[in-house]
């Protein structure tokens, strides 16, 4: 067999080779999505599908159960605005600062750092949070606990935090240094330079970094399980100093206990279909602004 030849089977059997692995992950991922909808369609057979979106009680052992999930939603949306409200402006500022105001030898010590935070165990962050914040959150407040959804907000937004530093930082460093340049040369300093061209210009990949971070935040379990009380109420007045659970939340604390097969069972993988679909959502409205990041580069 000719070298070419040897070379040309390389080359196949590594196109193959991919290939293969992609419609892997492919026949995975379908797999899971039929599994996960089969189940839950199981429960809308005896159960109203109005009730479940509009009830406002999660009461899988009352007569008759109670399968509302607007309690489950309130909290994982309040828990998730928090956390992007507190992640997203500092997480903007850090990928300015590396990619623009740092020294080498500072942004490449700011840089692993970032990448090691986001190495942390989530359940070392919900063991920082319930030893730590809690106790600090109910001092301040003077609340009778501390394990709210404000808890779980920081909690998320120290988790969200590489995300967004990241996807930021590489959309800031990837702007074109002609439009720097010409910035320069119509007389702007640094600072006017980044604000009115910079950040402009990067505009599409800070949004899907924004956007990436949320899905981080919806998606966490066992840190927010930990810290938020796990209250499956709908939040008054107080908002964010009020405990509340999560869509997670619940999935993680019930479904080790529930009898397979029973309506409590299925209401379980119902609610895990609805994070699904905001998960998938999330990804994919991030997918298009970093297509159309690329595309405008």
């Amino acid at each position: 067999m000719s070298k070419r030849s040897i070379r040309d089977f390389k080359e196949k059997s590594m196109k193959s080779l991919f290939f293969i692995g992609g419609i892997t992950t492919i026949l995975v991922l379908l797999l899971i999505f039929v599994f996960l909808f089969a189940e839950a369609l199981n429960f809308f057979k005896t159960y109203s599908l109005i009730e479940f979106f509009t009830g406002t009680q999660w009461m899988p052992g009352a007569s008759p159960e109670r399968f509302g999930i607007l309690p489950l939603l309130a909290g994982s949306v309040i828990v998730t605005a928090g956390a992007i409200i507190i992640a997203v402006p500092i997480g903007i500022l850090s990928a300015i600062y590396i990619a623009e105001l740092a020294g080498p030898r500072t942004a490449g010590i700011l840089k692993p750092a970032v990448e090691l935070l986001a190495g942390i165990p989530s359940v070392v962050l919900g063991f920082f949070g319930l030893v730590i914040l809690v106790p600090h959150i109910q001092s301040i407040f003077n609340l009778t606990t501390g394990q709210t959804a404000l808890t779980g907000s920081i909690i998320l937004a120290i988790m969200a935090l590489p995300t967004i530093i990241s996807v930021s930082e590489d959309a800031i460093s990837s702007v074109p240094s002609a439009l720097k340049q010409g910035s320069f040369a119509l007389g702007s300093n640094h600072w006017q330079t980044i604000y009115k061209v910079i950040v402009p210009a990067s505009i599409s990949g800070i949004s899907a970094a924004i956007i990436l971070g949320i899905g981080r935040a919806i998606g966490e379990t066992m840190a927010v399980m930990m810290v938020t009380g796990n209250m499956a109420i709908i939040p008054g007045s107080d908002l964010f100093l009020s405990s509340v659970r999560t869509i997670t939340a619940t999935i993680a604390l019930e479904m080790g206990e529930v009898a397979r097969g029973t309506e409590h069972y299925f209401a379980l993988f119902a609610i895990g279909a609805v994070l699904f679909v905001m998960t998938i959502g999330v990804n994919l409205i991030a997918e298009a602004i970093k297509r159309k990041h690329r595309l405008e580069a």
